[in-house]
């Protein structure tokens, strides 16, 4: 992919978030640390920071023009445009974008403690110590709250997408499927969210709200307390289809807090209005943690 992050003075600007434009010169573009269907994230060093930069491009074998139109483009343009706006502790920072079709850059602040996921899957597997699942739940709910503060719907909350600082605070990342509240009363026609953390709303491309995040939270508070892949007995087509039409959920540990049990099942219930709010759970999971100090 060198050729096409050559800077050849045609860099387009993103038309929401002009000012976010980087200077191509002044980003140095190290390993690859990631992939996904249509992006790879590489470590790099902006400005003297250390960042990283998801690059998205084309599918090979694609009408690129038509594929730049009507997706790359628009998700680049949301993607831009939403983290633009949104500044908490518990949510990536952008440092800024570029773009050449058919490649896009966003480039964000980079946090050393990896991903989410892969940190539950390393060291052996033993259990978190409770605290820290605790604060780390807390550290997610308080980032999705203030997005839904924002009228902004995550859409793909896993822990591939929650990424750790050094001292093991979480931070959301990667708003490529986000969408603004206000967008998602449509049916949904393009891949949204991933199986294994979907709401089954999402799962059958309805119209949806914000609970959708609140589904995918249980699903990722239920891997802090196991450090396991939601339904790993299945591949993601039939943990999506035994969702929808099987009403299947996470076997809930034994040894897991009745409070926290109740909370990850209220957050999956299949109606979504039965979910909770993040502000009822930034609560409930505040006076958990001030109980476990006394």
């Amino acid at each position: 992919w060198s050729r096409y992050l050559e800077p050849r003075g045609d860099e387009q600007a993103v038309e929401a978030a002009e000012e976010w434009m980087i200077d191509l010169s002044k980003l140095l573009l190290g390993p690859r640390f990631a992939s996904g269907a249509h992006s790879r994230l590489y470590h790099g060093i902006y400005q003297g920071k250390a960042v990283a930069v998801k690059v998205t491009r084309h599918p090979q074998g694609c009408d690129s023009a038509t594929i730049g139109t009507t997706t790359l483009d628009k998700l680049f343009a949301r993607e831009v445009s939403l983290l633009s706006r949104l500044r908490h502790p518990n949510v990536v920072q952008l440092v800024g974008a570029w773009k050449r079709p058919p490649v896009c850059c966003v480039v964000t602040e980079y946090l050393a403690g990896g991903s989410l996921k892969d940190f539950l899957r390393s060291n052996g597997g033993a259990a978190l110590p409770l605290r820290m699942v605790v604060d780390m739940a807390l550290d997610i709910a308080r980032g999705i709250r203030y997005l839904h503060s924002q009228r902004v719907v995550h859409r793909d909350l896993k822990s591939a997408n929650l990424i750790l600082d050094d001292e093991f605070n979480v931070k959301i990342t990667d708003f490529g499927v986000a969408a603004l509240e206000s967008e998602c009363g449509d049916s949904v026609t393009s891949d949204v969210g991933t199986f294994r953390w979907m709401a089954p709303e999402l799962v059958n491309g309805k119209a949806h709200s914000r609970k959708v995040d609140a589904y995918s939270f249980a699903i990722v508070l239920w891997e802090l307390l196991t450090r396991q892949t939601p339904f790993q007995d299945m591949t993601p087509v039939q943990a999506a289809f035994a969702v929808v039409n099987k009403n299947a959920r996470p076997e809930v540990p034994r040894d897991c807090p009745s409070l926290l049990s109740q909370l990850m099942q209220r957050c999956w219930s299949l109606d979504p209005h039965a979910r909770p709010d993040f502000e009822q759970l930034v609560e409930t999971l505040e006076q958990f943690q001030l109980s476990m100090e006394r």
